[in-house]
């Protein structure tokens, strides 16, 4: 699948370039080769599962899903992310932006580059193909700094997003035990951070692995948690899908351009359409249009700049935070009917306190502590700005890493696969 997807993109940029005549219909042809076959893995069967419902309900008694072949319902791992690297290639040289590799080697290397594979950051021809011309050998500080990106990494995927999996899961497995107000905010926050923990993890070791082998990821997190908006929550929350999106949907719809009413439309297809790209189902549907609506209601009332020339950040930071955690319900929920009584649960402000305080649900309040440490606190710390002398840093620094990891390999939770990789 990479190696077709790849060769589409090759070719057509090669194409592009020396044709540019014929470029409309080449990138056409490329876009068409990336978009079907990933509608026809990972989408086909949900809108042919929508189109027999619709046919069911005028009289038509059609049975369009049985007839997909079993091939189909295989999802390739990392397909979202690979067809998306190069479709901007493609994109790139078609804009002008990026004139093609002559090395296929390098071309296939940029895709298919095993640290970020399967689940980001997505990464730009432009930003990498250079870095594959001419391979420099690494320093001691690119490597150190490799080691305590994946150290890290490490941290919050499995001490904190695995600890956090086992409270979380059994939550969502059953929405009728309990309609607590307490009890599903406290599982939905600690989704909140799992799922940043878990993904963010990820990117970490990725950035690390790749800095160790001489690449330069750009950061794909930044503290997303602490925005006092929707808007720089989508600057901090997995930067190269919300910039690609920005880049190669929002702005060729017209942007912001096109008055205000075009500006609010193309906000709302592109948010809609990040959310169907994250999986085939009306609950990822209604999670990218709930960011719309926060998005719409920010540009219309600008709510959020009130707050913080009022010195009151603190508390637009809070707002974003409970908006996020309403839209990670439908994010996480099997159903769209499991989210809504969720939903209910948490917007009723139940006082009732009937479930019970399971090891999990004990373990995973502690975690989540630890985790809003992290997010909230220890990243401000800056031991440079501490500490002074060079050599004593030095041992610090070591100390810390060390530290870090054997904290990791004593408290890690049970293994839990990667969120990500089921996009």
């Amino acid at each position: 699948m990479l190696i077709g997807s790849g060769l589409i993109d090759y070719i057509a940029g090669h194409l592009i370039y020396n044709y540019p005549k014929y470029k409309n219909p080449l990138l056409i042809i490329s876009l068409s080769g990336n978009l079907g076959t990933l509608f026809a893995f990972k989408y086909s069967r949900f809108i042919f599962s929508q189109l027999e419902s619709i046919l069911h309900l005028v009289g038509f008694q059609v049975t369009i899903t049985q007839n997909i072949p079993d091939f189909f319902y295989i999802l390739p791992i990392g397909i979202s992310f690979y067809t998306f690297q190069s479709m901007s290639y493609t994109i790139d040289v078609y804009k002008g932006d990026l004139k093609p590799t002559g090395n296929i080697f390098h071309f296939f290397a940029y895709l298919s580059l095993f640290p970020q594979l399967v689940a980001g950051p997505i990464v730009r021809a432009k930003t990498l193909l250079p870095q594959l011309i001419k391979m420099k050998p690494t320093t001691e500080i690119e490597r150190w700094h490799g080691v305590k990106l994946i150290a890290f990494g490490f941290l919050k995927k499995i001490l904190l997003a695995d600890n956090l999996a086992p409270m979380v899961n059994t939550a969502f497995a059953d929405v009728q035990q309990t309609h607590s107000s307490l009890y599903w905010w406290l599982a939905i926050l600690g989704f909140a951070f799992q799922i940043y923990c878990d993904f963010s993890g990820y990117n970490d070791i990725a950035r690390g692995l790749a800095k160790m082998m001489g690449f330069h990821f750009k950061m794909n997190f930044n503290h997303p948690y602490t925005s006092s908006s929707i808007k720089e929550f989508w600057q901090r929350w997995h930067i190269s899908l919300s910039t690609w999106f920005r880049d190669y949907v929002y702005i060729p719809l017209g942007g912001s351009h096109k008055g205000k009413f075009r500006s609010h439309l193309n906000m709302w297809i592109t948010m809609i359409v990040s959310g169907f790209w994250h999986g085939a189902s009306w609950n990822f549907i209604v999670w990218g249009w709930l960011h719309a609506l926060y998005l719409s209601i920010e540009r219309i009332f600008k709510w959020p700049l009130v707050l913080q020339k009022s010195d009151l950040k603190w508390v637009a930071t809070f707002i974003v935070m409970v908006q996020v955690l309403i839209a990670w319900v439908f994010f996480r929920a099997q159903t769209f009917t499991d989210a809504w009584s969720i939903i209910i649960n948490m917007l009723s402000f139940n006082t009732n306190l009937d479930f019970k305080i399971t090891p999990d649900l004990r373990n995973g309040f502690y975690f989540m502590i630890l985790a809003v440490a992290v997010e909230y606190v220890f990243y401000r710390i800056k031991i440079k700005n501490i500490i002074k002398n060079t050599t004593l840093l030095k041992v610090t620094d070591v100390f810390l890493i060390a530290l870090m990891i054997s904290i990791t390999l004593f408290l890690r939770g049970k293994g839990h696969e990667f969120i990500y990789f089921q996009f």
